[in-house]
């Protein structure tokens, strides 16, 4: 649980990395333009990051239930190798949809000087300011959404239901505490995210200042 508990905390040190810097230069500055190169590279991280976080919760999410269903089994099942082997597997599966997405991004179309209606350069927000056809960009984004966001959001939420039964199936309120208790870390990182990415569309929905985009020559 430590395990997953400092990867998920290194993510999340990373993913705040992707757009604060860049933030708090144009503020320095009082520029808001960015690189075409410096916006595919933010664009690829903040994809890498993002996605990490879910899938570092979804594993985090079984952990937690071999350690309340299975509790005498916890330390077999959750080996060393097996937790490594899950987060080794998340970065790869991340790694590799982040550059499918970067790469799809660079055989776009773009004018000489575009604006981004965002405080940084998100998937979306590039893809509809394209000048070339965008339909093959839109179904690997929302395939990507569909399958990396719902398969993860299903296995948190299996994980929890079976919890939830075996914790509700506990004959003492002592054992239903500690039980309960051993997850709270995880519910709480849980909905935290789950903030954070409400935060988020509704920083989508919004009117924000406008992000210049230089392409190069």
């Amino acid at each position: 649980m430590y395990f997953l508990l400092s990867n998920l905390s290194l993510v999340d040190i990373c993913f705040t990395s992707t757009t604060i810097p860049k933030m708090l230069a144009n503020i320095q500055t009082q520029s808001k333009a960015i690189t075409y190169a410096g916006c595919i590279t933010q664009m690829y991280f903040f994809i890498l990051f993002a996605g990490l976080d879910v899938f570092l919760l979804t594993v985090m999410a079984y952990d937690r239930y071999v350690a309340i269903c299975h509790p005498l089994h916890y330390t077999v099942i959750m080996n060393p190798q097996l937790c490594g082997l899950l987060v080794l597997m998340s970065w790869i599966t991340c790694i590799l949809n982040s550059l499918l997405e970067s790469l799809m991004v660079l055989q776009l179309s773009f004018c000489p000087d575009v604006e981004i209606p965002h405080f940084f350069c998100e998937l979306k927000q590039i893809v509809q300011l394209a000048c070339s056809d965008t339909f093959l960009n839109d179904i690997v984004m929302y395939l990507g959404v569909g399958l990396l966001g719902g398969g993860p959001l299903a296995g948190i939420l299996y994980s929890y239901s079976k919890i939830l039964f075996s914790i509700h199936g506990m004959s003492s309120i002592q054992g239903k505490y500690k039980a309960f208790s051993t997850c709270a870390s995880h519910l709480l990182l849980s909905s935290y995210f789950i903030a954070r990415v409400q935060e988020c569309t509704l920083a989508l929905l919004l009117p924000t200042a406008h992000s210049q985009v230089q392409q190069p020559q």
